[in-house]
């Protein structure tokens, strides 16, 4: 499937702005599908995914979910009926989740309750926490659970574009991978320039993107995107090691990740520990835990890079042709340095490894270069 068939949806959702991935894997619902319209897939889709047949009917004055259960039993999750209120669809502001069986022996059970007077009225509308109580009962039933959702590679690029943008990760009950603004961000002009930043990245990826014109910032400047991230730079490190026919080649980008002082995992250490000393300047019990908890996986990575620089050291002194790649190859590159220039090319530049180098650096492949976004049209709706 080309890349601009994989569609990122940026959208309100309730009082969310969200960004949903769809394409091979996850096909959207058709435009007209009676419950999209009516606003029920969050509830209807984690249901289905557990083997529940569902149908959305019109009750006293707004729609409710029903959802058969194995024992003939219902499941019925509806929104306040009398009196009823305004609220987008499928968002109400409480819920009222039941289990009902008219055939003996007779049911009648209230498994979640929001409204103001009920147990669980400080969730509010919140249909996350719905789902997790549905969830529990559920699995009490005996009804089977959803399978693990398999994840494709165009929804883990599209991933890596939002997370840079500013965009929070997260996974609904259902197992649906979306991301989300951080909960804290509320001001308008914030949000627009997040999502414009993740609109011209996404684009510049290949994306179809669509998004509510509102949601933008149609005065910005089209957001620049760098040639390549670092993790880009990292990954020609991969490449490498597997196009290696020497020891002294895998040994050689080895090292860029293991060095001491300057290699990439202790440069990840210090950004964990500078990290966590700025987190525990808010000042708040839980900032201290986050804190802590970074400086217990800095540490732990510590002692890993350690043990990885003994086993980098162990395989420099096997200093020999692998088996399974080839003499005739191996023999044309052993005049190579011990610090290729590929690696060099695919590597920020730093004084150490500038004195390492033996010949000018090569730049990134065109292939990994990411094109600049073209201006942002118009406004206009699922542009």
């Amino acid at each position: 499937m080309p890349p601009d068939q994989h569609l990122v949806t940026l959208q309100w959702e309730g009082t969310r702005i969200t960004a949903r991935t769809s394409g091979p894997s996850a096909p959207r619902a058709p435009a007209g599908d009676p419950e999209r319209e009516r606003g029920y897939g969050h509830l209807t889709a984690p249901l289905r995914q557990r083997g529940l047949e569902c149908t959305v009917e019109y009750g006293l004055s707004d729609y409710v979910v029903h959802a058969s259960l194995p024992d003939g039993s219902e499941l019925i999750i509806s929104p306040p009926q009398e009196p009823s209120g305004e609220h987008p669809p499928g968002y109400p502001e409480s819920w009222l989740v039941t289990r009902h069986r008219s055939a003996e022996p007779a049911v009648d059970e209230v498994i979640y309750d929001s409204e103001p007077d009920g147990p669980h009225a400080r969730h509010g509308g919140n249909v996350s926490k719905l789902l997790a109580v549905v969830d529990t009962r559920l699995d009490q039933l005996g009804v089977p659970p959803r399978p693990a959702p398999r994840r494709f590679a165009h929804e883990i690029a599209a991933d890596a574009v939002l997370h840079r943008a500013g965009f929070v990760p997260a996974v609904a009950l259902g197992g649906e991978h979306y991301h989300r603004l951080p909960s804290a961000m509320t001001d308008p002009d914030e949000q627009r320039l997040v999502v414009t930043r993740a609109f011209d990245m996404l684009q510049a990826d290949g994306f179809n993107v669509t998004c509510d014109p509102d949601l933008l910032e149609h005065d910005m400047p089209p957001t620049w995107i760098p040639e390549a991230s670092l993790g880009d730079r990292l990954g020609y490190l991969t490449k490498f090691i597997q196009a290696s026919t020497h020891t002294r080649d895998v040994v050689a980008n080895l090292s860029e990740v293991t060095a001491p002082g300057d290699g990439v995992l202790q440069r990840v250490v210090e950004i964990l520990d500078t990290t966590a000393e700025w987190w525990e300047g808010f000042g708040e019990p839980a900032d201290h835990r986050y804190a802590q908890r970074l400086r217990s996986i800095a540490e732990n990575l510590d002692s890993h890079a350690a043990e990885l620089r003994a086993i980098r050291g162990d395989l420099a002194d096997r200093y020999a042709v692998h088996p399974g790649k080839g003499q005739g190859r191996a023999d044309r590159t052993a005049a190579s340095t011990p610090f290729p220039p590929r690696v060099s090319a695919a590597l920020t530049p730093s004084p150490t490894v500038a004195q390492r180098r033996t010949t000018p650096a090569h730049p990134p492949t065109v292939d990994a270069v990411r094109p600049a976004p073209a201006a942002r049209p118009p406004s206009s709706p699922g542009r």
